[in-house]
Parts: C-alpha cells; sequence; structure tokens
C-alpha cells in the first residue's frame, strides 16, 4: 500500500514525462537481469513498476489522488475508517460516538443525508436498525493477488517487424504476445490474470520489454540506420547492388559518382508507428578502398588525384 510517487521519488504534481523519466532509471538500476543475486531488487523492481503502471493510468491515478484507492490499486474505505481517516487523527470514529471530523456534533449536517447522497439511499431501511447497515455493512471485494514482473529482450529485427514473442511464466505455461505498434526499450505490456492468484482473482502480468541492439543495423526514432559498404568501381560506375533491411534484402541503385556519406532512403523499411504508419530506412554509403591492389595502385600513379576535394574548407 505505499505512495506510488514515493516509490518512484516524484512529487504529486509531476507530468507524466517526469513520472516515464523516474521509471526508466529505477527499472534500469533494478532490473531483474543486473541483480541476479539480490532478491530485493527484483521485489522492488515489481513495486516500482507497479507504481508505474498506477500513475499512467489517468482513472486510476485521479481516483488514487482523491483517496478513492490505495496505492495497490484497491478501493478505500469510506472517509479512512478503518484507520488513519481524513476526519478525525486516527480514524473517522471518536469513542464518544459518530464525530466524523464534526460532522456528527450539534447543528453539524445531518450524517445520514449525507451517507443517502454517497450510498443512493441505500442505508435507510437497508436493514434491522436501518441508519448505517446499507452504507458500512458492506465489504469491500476481496483483493486480487499481485502483479508479477518480467523482462523480456526482444531481436532489434524482431522489434521492427513486430514480429511475436513467446513468454513463459512463471507458472510454466507460455503466451505468444504481438508485439505493439512503437514498441522501444522500456514499453510496457499487462497480461490480465496472469499474474499471483489472491482472493479476489489473479493479478497481472507486467512484461518490460528491451530492445537489443543489432550488429549493423541501429534505430533512430521510427528510422533504421545502415552503413553500406561498396566498393570504388561501383561509387564511380554507379549500378545496382543488394541492401539488406530488417524483413528481405533489396537491391538500391548506387548514382554514379557516389561517396562516402551519401545517404539513400528506403520508404516503409524501419519501425511500425503508432498512428498505423511506417518509419523508413537510411542507407548511408561508405566506399571501400582496398588496402593491397596492385592495379588500383598504378592506376593511381598515373592520375592526378582528381583535383582538392578540401578547397571549400579552405584548406
Amino acid at each position: 500500500m505505499a505512495d506510488p510517487y514515493a516509490t518512484l521519488g516524484v512529487a504529486r504534481g509531476a507530468s507524466e514525462a517526469d513520472i516515464k523519466k523516474a521509471y526508466r532509471k529505477l527499472a534500469k538500476e533494478l532490473h531483474p537481469d543486473r541483480n541476479r543475486d539480490n532478491p530485493k531488487a527484483a521485489e522492488r523492481f515489481g513495486q516500482v513498476t507497479g507504481a508505474y503502471d498506477l500513475l499512467t493510468d489517468k482513472d486510476k491515478r485521479a481516483r488514487f489522488d482523491r483517496g478513492e484507492i490505495d496505492g495497490d490499486g484497491n478501493p478505500t474505505a469510506p472517509f479512512g475508517f478503518g484507520g488513519g481517516g481524513r476526519g478525525q487523527p486516527g480514524g473517522g470514529f471518536r469513542s464518544d460516538g459518530f464525530d466524523m471530523g464534526g460532522m456528527g456534533g450539534a447543528g453539524g449536517p445531518d450524517v445520514n443525508d449525507i451517507f443517502e447522497g454517497l450510498f443512493g439511499g441505500r442505508n435507510r431501511g437497508a436493514g434491522a436498525g436501518g441508519g448505517f447497515a446499507g452504507g458500512f455493512g458492506r465489504r469491500q471485494p476481496p483483493p486480487k493477488g499481485g502483479n508479477v514482473a518480467y523482462a523480456l529482450r526482444v531481436p532489434f529485427v524482431d522489434a521492427a517487424t513486430r514480429a511475436p514473442q513467446r513468454v513463459t511464466l512463471a507458472s510454466g505455461s507460455t503466451i505468444d504476445l504481438k508485439l505493439p505498434a512503437g514498441v522501444e526499450t522500456g514499453t510496457q505490456m499487462r497480461l490480465a490474470g496472469k499474474g499471483d492468484e489472491g482472493p479476489g482473482g489473479a493479478g497481472d502480468a507486467i512484461v518490460t520489454i528491451e530492445v537489443q541492439p543489432h550488429r549493423f543495423f541501429t534505430r533512430d526514432g521510427d528510422d533504421v540506420r545502415l552503413n553500406l559498404p561498396i566498393t570504388l568501381k561501383e561509387a564511380v560506375e554507379g549500378g545496382k547492388v543488394k541492401c539488406p533491411t530488417v524483413e528481405n534484402p533489396v537491391m538500391v541503385a548506387v548514382p554514379p559518382g557516389a561517396t562516402s556519406g551519401k545517404t539513400l532512403r528506403l520508404k516503409g523499411k524501419g519501425f511500425h508507428r503508432k498512428n498505423g504508419e511506417r518509419g523508413d530506412q537510411l542507407v548511408t554509403l561508405v566506399v571501400d578502398v582496398p588496402a593491397e591492389d596492385a592495379a588500383l595502385k598504378s592506376f593511381v600513379a598515373g592520375w592526378d588525384g582528381g583535383g582538392n576535394p578540401r578547397a571549400s574548407m579552405g584548406v
């Protein structure tokens, strides 16, 4: 029942961006893969994830701020009854009757009228003795089991193409996940009813995604970048060359006289965006000059070099 703001170390008025930033910092420090010998870190990771989940849900956050639910998302008793209430220090009841922070004294508002407004008049005639039986005789629903945090490493290409990912749960069962559009490191997926069992049903599984790096692809927002080596002959003469993408290799046209650093754009070969569109693949050409090539050395020996490519830099 910890305060989710305190758990993440943010102020109550923190923006969603501040909450996300605080969560990412803590999740990185407490990630189970980095704390394999520290079970307390794994427990703390689950708490941090639960706090982040509550505060990024606008409805739950508003209900928590109003005191309607606790830090675990469970309903609180009306007016704080049961200890620590807001009306009186230490709770809502006093030994001399129902004070409710001044509501039950002479001249104060009619408590029954207040309860009638809250509970739609169910307190009247709800049972023997009427009065409070309808409003306070009801039991809170049994709590659900706890949420369980999972970390899922997703290969770069799978993240870009949204390939299904198989997750093995603590119960031993497996489930195939469909990655959401816009997936990135830190993205969370909720699996309802896949957490710990509890009196009120099972909690949820919270899966945090970590996109693994690739040996030659890199990510730039929703775009994919690639440095593509080409030969000197291909650079001078131009032509079609094969280029890898996150899906299948394609042929790209190298323009005659291409230099290192020239970038070609392959539309729709990047990451899926949340709006249904897709980023591009940006291919940067890199001219590969062989270190030992007798024919090339012979040619260059009788060539004037093609001028000064650094003239524009004043050197």
